[in-house]
């Protein structure tokens, strides 16, 4: 391996990453990938049976299941702490008209994919910052920097993580940590999959023209974006070469955002 080589894929070897929504897409191949990079990985989701299968698919790797409900906001003192690297990516989508969005819904979508978020960096910076080194990748969206139609509280709470991010970068940045979010366009997941019927509902279109006429059509890319883009950029932000990134949005959004 070259200078390079190294610089590009760090050697995470005796470093605690944290990942939540990991028991499904780009949460499970953030923990494959930070496993392969040699972390021990601490793997967060609601669905313990996505856990399981996740933990069965690398026997190799050191990986320990957390089942969790991260929009019980008490409950996150129980999670592990000490982590070095802080994988925020669970989250949840719901696609309606403001005037008739569920109020319980929009609070749900805040505490899962920000507040959460907030306490889980809260109470892990204390050992980043006594270490002198830690990383926050916050897999944020498209959505952190555009708004769409009928998703108020997605976007809404993606906005928030880019702010918490921006922030935190500024507090970290001289005890050695770094925080960045990720903005990917639509992406081939589970949550992906589950849009394209409220899609086509809301806007009365058939689900086979949701891909097309919605989702791909402010992009240049004419495609998904992979779950592994995802997780090899978040892997690049703990690499040395990747360490005067912070306070960052990165897109993998196709080329929506260069409209």
């Amino acid at each position: 391996m070259t200078h390079t080589d190294t610089a590009l894929a760090p050697d995470l070897t005796g470093r605690h990453v944290m990942v939540t929504g990991a028991a499904s897409g780009i949460g499970a191949a953030c923990v494959a990938t930070f496993a392969a990079a040699g972390a021990r990985v601490t793997a967060v989701d609601l669905d313990e049976g996505g856990l399981t299968h996740l933990v069965e698919q690398l026997p190799d790797a050191h990986v320990d299941a957390c089942a969790a409900d991260l929009a019980d906001l008490d409950s996150l003192a129980d999670l592990p702490g000490e982590v070095d690297v802080l994988v925020n990516n669970a989250g949840i989508q719901h696609v309606s008209p403001v005037h008739e969005f569920p109020v319980e819904r929009f609070d749900l979508i805040q505490r899962l994919m920000l507040q959460s978020p907030f306490r889980l960096i809260r109470a892990n910076l204390p050992h980043m910052y006594a270490q002198g080194w830690g990383r926050i990748v916050n897999v944020s969206s498209v959505h952190g920097l555009r708004a769409s139609a009928f998703k108020s509280a997605y976007v809404s709470a993606k906005h928030g993580l880019e702010g918490l991010s921006k922030v935190v970068a500024l507090e970290g940045a001289e005890h050695g940590v770094t925080s960045n979010c990720l903005n990917p366009a639509y992406v081939r997941t589970p949550l992906v999959e589950k849009q394209i019927a409220d899609q086509a509902r809301t806007h009365g279109i058939p689900e086979s023209e949701v891909l097309d006429q919605i989702m791909l059509a402010p992009v240049a890319l004419k495609r998904l974006v992979e779950v592994d883009e995802v997780a090899a950029l978040a892997l690049f932000l703990c690499s040395t070469a990747a360490t005067s990134i912070t306070g960052s949005s990165l897109p993998v959004d196709g080329g929506w955002t260069a409209h």
